[in-house]
């Protein structure tokens, strides 16, 4: 069951409610998290291949089927008849896309090509999981959605690849689409990146370890909001566009890594390592378009968040 952040439950627009969803990914970390705001209101179909996603993570009452999108035997009857399409599924780690650049080619990019030409044949729109990652290392921040792309991995290649298909196939087959590019998406049930590996390490009284100065700065924004906005993304009128989701604030990692400390009370050590290579130092959205098409307005403060997730005993149940 997913657990509220304490700033008001996530409404399902009145326009969404009784249709019929599909949720790609939705074992994994944002995906369950959207299966579970819309199941009350949804007939709402899941679409995993449990690859990196927890099958106990799918909320109940949603119809589960664990199948690989880039069959045309999976996503042409996981489309079937659905009005809108949550597209979260890939593979998201940029270690990964790294060393595996073939696969993570065809399950960021393929499996989202496969999605949008079944989406057309049903008529259905499409909202997809894009990434800040398609920015690269950015000459300023905050980063508006016309700063140049300019990806650094072939992770941020495929989010690029996949962004640009999805206002394609508005553009050129009519069909209603949005991409969202998340920025640095934290919350219940997230198994990787800083935030999760602080409280791993905060819970075991161990120290908090950051790569680099810890100067190097990231827009966190709770994955309510993130629920929020592709909820804003599926009514909008201003479809076959890009729009960047997160908070406007740029945190250091420092002072994350401090915040943390002090939120739980525990004297633990920061310390630094080599920084890695490559990694981008400021990192921040200008989401003012999403404020003006989507009506998107983050409303989960990170301390408020943290503070849900440093609470005693699990995050998720």
């Amino acid at each position: 069951m997913r657990r509220d952040s304490g700033q008001g439950d996530v409404t399902v627009p009145e326009p969404i409610r009784g249709s019929t969803v599909l949720v790609t990914g939705g074992a994994g970390f944002v995906g369950s998290h959207l299966a579970a705001a819309l199941a009350d209101a949804c007939t709402v179909r899941v679409v995993d291949d449990l690859s990196a996603g927890d099958r106990a993570s799918v909320p109940s009452g949603v119809t589960f089927v664990e199948g690989d999108l880039r069959e045309t035997s999976v996503v042409v009857p996981a489309v079937d008849g659905v009005d809108y399409v949550f597209h979260q599924a890939g593979l998201v780690s940029v270690p990964e896309s790294v060393e595996r650049p073939i696969e993570s080619h065809e399950r960021n990019v393929d499996a989202t090509l496969a999605v949008l030409e079944a989406a057309r044949e049903q008529d259905a729109r499409v909202v997809v999981a894009s990434s800040a990652a398609v920015y690269g290392s950015p000459s300023s921040v905050p980063i508006d959605e016309t700063e140049p792309a300019a990806p650094t991995s072939p992770y941020g290649v495929d989010k690029l690849a996949a962004d640009q298909y999805t206002r394609l196939y508005h553009d050129r087959y009519g069909v209603e689409t949005v991409a969202l590019r998340y920025f640095n998406v934290y919350g219940p049930g997230q198994r990787s990146g800083v935030v999760n590996a602080f409280l791993e390490r905060v819970r075991a009284g161990e120290p908090l370890t950051v790569e680099g100065d810890g100067e190097q700065t990231r827009d966190f924004v709770h994955v309510d909001d993130v629920v929020r906005a592709n909820l804003a993304a599926a009514t909008t009128d201003a479809v076959g566009r890009a729009y960047n989701v997160g908070t406007g604030q740029q945190t250091r990692i420092d002072d994350l890594a401090a915040l943390i400390r002090e939120i739980v009370g525990a004297d633990v050590e920061i310390r630094h390592l080599d920084a890695r290579p490559g990694d981008i130092e400021r990192s921040c959205a200008d989401i003012s378009r999403a404020r003006e098409l989507l009506g998107f307005s983050p409303a989960v403060t990170l301390e408020a968040g943290l503070t849900e997730l440093l609470e005693p005993g699990p995050v998720r149940q």
